[in-house]
């Protein structure tokens, strides 16, 4: 089954580790990435940029409007993730509470939905 692990990061955290600290968290991903690599578990992961460059689209009638930043209501924000292979929610959180990152904010599993077209949607695509 799949589970993809969303990385949170405060952003009362930002600018709190120096390059050193940064640079020991990104080589612990790298050796962590690795471990789950060769044990098959890893599907993909990557980090985002930092929140300053992203857009969000919402939809404003008949058109979208389109704002810089994550101005979502809240206080974290989505700074990477991990796509995994586990065989259960459980297996894929004790995988989860070892990601470096997790000791600077949160990390949400959500199971990978597969999605199928059932019936008579299924014949009209």
């Amino acid at each position: 089954m799949r589970f993809l692990c969303l990385i949170y990061t405060s952003i009362d955290v930002d600018g709190r580790l120096d390059q050193s600290e940064m640079n020991h968290l990104i080589g612990e991903h790298f050796v962590y990435d690795e471990g789950l690599r060769q044990d098959g578990t890893l599907i993909v992961s990557d980090a985002l940029e930092l929140r300053n460059k992203s857009i969000v689209i919402r939809p404003d009638g008949d058109a979208f409007s389109v704002t810089d930043g994550p101005f979502v209501e809240t206080k974290e924000y989505l700074a990477g993730f991990y796509l995994i292979d586990a065989p259960d929610l459980e297996s894929a959180t004790a995988i989860a509470k070892r990601i470096p990152s997790v000791r600077y904010g949160a990390i949400e599993i959500r199971p990978v939905r597969t999605l199928t077209l059932r019936g008579d949607l299924a014949g009209n695509r």
